[in-house]
């Protein structure tokens, strides 16, 4: 079989150099696929964070993930890019922590072939956005607009593209697509388990702690522990169901579009099957999971459905590094240590007193953790040489009798995800913290920040608190009404007929007659035929 990426390199003839438009052709337009999906994604974390809010913060949690996509865009597109890709396609080059070249498109808008330049940038944005997302979730209904807008800039154009050029660009220092690979092998992380899943999951969990709990959450009126914590339930299970099923539909974009190039078919293939098997055994796994233990303690059987959708998406982050060098039978495996990690790390949060309104750091942060380090453990020689070309270092497992050099490589990507991200955003969210730009006020997140903040509420079915609106009106327009909460419309009242004072009555009309009406049966009482 011919392969057309070398053919292409060089093409000899009229008929080569055709046969080399159609594969870039074809190329543009899988990654246009993949793209799209990966941005259906934003639909996903959007109806999957509405439906865990409380009906009073809908707006705003909707708002946040519009503008993750705007904020991203720009930034990415401004320095974000250049950051993370540009320099050079060397893969001779020594690494550099950062990219310096492609500012704002300029030299992508400069090369003969805009298509390929373009089109990578729309793919890249739509991972980027990603990353961003994963904490508009985990901050809810107690973040400030303003401070969530500078944060996603500030993720997406510069937090995020120095994950990126470290394990994605031909320069980075941990990159596998170097001839100067780091420690021989680079990190394998194909779709991004670390490089975005664990990235924005490692932010959300910053933001979370400097941020503080949501009121009331753990937490009373005069400070005391509440033992057991309060529980803030989501106001719709459909939204959130809703949610999962996009999100996992994005993740077809997401693992077999990094591929990137449409020849790719076995690449392609193996993590579409990989990704789809690993969801549905993190979901089971993490259902059944919370079912036995909440049975073992209340003898009782429930479901949550929250667990089903959390462990699926815990399956998917988990696969995402080694969608395409697992084999799918070890995806499943996978798939099960994803939805035990969601289960574990997510009550260990609650242990620990963090308050995560979607529990985007189990799934994301956690299990991007695991993700990365799975592929050091169970990386497949064969399925690692045809997706990377490079078998010097393969999954331990594999290779029980010499050193766990990839499981060490992939280890220390782990490492630096989470001092780069404590380095940057710690300070970050500190600064916004102390310029009392990061929390509203406490009276605005007790009313919700759909009034406070938006207008009025997403819903009318269920009335503001009067005293709390009446006391948010006096607090901040000095008695003006911002928002007036009407009361909604008296519902039908059923008055049932006066019951017979005797055992029987003979009825004022007669008997099969409509009261009102000319229309009667073809029966009638005896009075009335004496009548």
């Amino acid at each position: 079989m011919v392969d057309l990426n070398k053919l292409c390199e060089n093409p000899e003839g009229t008929e080569q150099s055709a046969i080399c438009e159609v594969k870039s052709g074809l190329d543009v337009f899988f990654l246009l696929f993949a793209g799209a999906a990966v941005f259906l994604m934003q639909a996903g974390f959007a109806m999957l964070c509405a439906g865990s809010v409380r009906s009073k913060n809908v707006k705003n949690i909707m708002l946040k993930n519009l503008l993750d996509a705007c904020g991203g865009a720009i930034g990415f597109f401004t320095v974000g890019f250049a950051l993370a890709y540009g320099r050079t396609d060397d893969t001779t080059a020594d690494p550099l922590f950062l990219g310096n070249n492609d500012f704002f498109l300029l030299s992508s808008a400069e090369a003969d072939n805009i298509g390929p330049g373009y089109i990578g940038w729309f793919f890249q944005f739509a991972f980027a956005a990603t990353a961003a997302t994963i904490v508009a979730g985990t901050v809810a209904e107690r973040c400030k607009m303003s401070a969530y807008l500078c944060y996603s800039l500030f993720l997406t154009a510069f937090v995020y593209p120095v994950v990126v050029h470290s394990t994605w660009a031909s320069d980075g220092f941990l990159s596998a697509f170097s001839e100067k690979a780091f420690m021989g092998i680079g990190v394998i992380d194909f779709a991004g388990s670390g490089v975005v899943h664990m990235t924005g999951g490692a932010t959300a969990l910053v933001a979370a702690i400097i941020l503080g709990p949501r009121k009331g959450r753990f937490y009373d009126e005069e400070g005391n522990k509440l033992n057991p914590p309060a529980s803030f339930e989501g106001h719709s299970t459909a939204l959130q169901i809703l949610g999962t099923f996009i999100l996992w539909f994005g993740w077809y974009g997401f693992n077999p579009g990094s591929a990137l190039q449409a020849g790719y078919y076995n690449v392609v293939g193996l993590c579409a099957v990989t990704t789809t098997l690993s969801a549905a055994a993190g979901a089971v796994t993490a259902l059944f999971t919370d079912t036995i233990i909440n049975f073992s303690s209340t003898g009782e059987v429930s479901w949550e459905p929250t667990m089903a959708m959390n462990g699926c998406l815990s399956g998917l982050v988990a696969i995402t590094a080694g969608c395409s060098v697992i084999q799918p039978w070890v995806s499943c495996i996978v798939g099960v240590v994803g939805g035990l990690v969601y289960y574990i790390f997510s009550k260990f949060l609650i242990f620990m007193r963090i308050d995560d309104a979607v529990d985007a750091i189990p799934v994301h942060f956690a299990n991007g953790i695991w993700g990365v380090l799975a592929v050091g453990l169970l990386s497949d020689p064969a399925l690692q040489d045809t997706a990377y070309s490079n078998t010097e270092h393969v999954g331990w497992l594999y290779s029980m009798g010499s050193s766990p050099t990839l499981l060490m490589v992939q280890a220390i990507q782990v490492g630096f995800i989470m001092a780069w991200v404590a380095v940057t955003m710690i300070p970050f969210f500190v600064i916004l913290r102390c310029l009392g730009l990061f929390r509203v006020d406490p009276l605005e997140e007790e009313v919700g920040l759909d009034v406070s903040h938006h207008r009025g509420p997403a819903y009318t079915i269920n009335p503001v608190d009067p005293a709390a609106m009446e006391a948010l009106n006096n607090s901040k327009h000095g008695g003006k009404a911002m928002y007036q909460e009407t009361a909604p419309a008296p519902a039908p009242q059923y008055i049932p007929a006066q019951q017979p004072s005797a055992v029987y009555e003979s009825p004022a009309s007669a008997a099969g007659s409509i009261p009102g009406s000319q229309y009667t049966s073809g029966y009638a009482s005896s009075d009335a035929e004496s009548a």
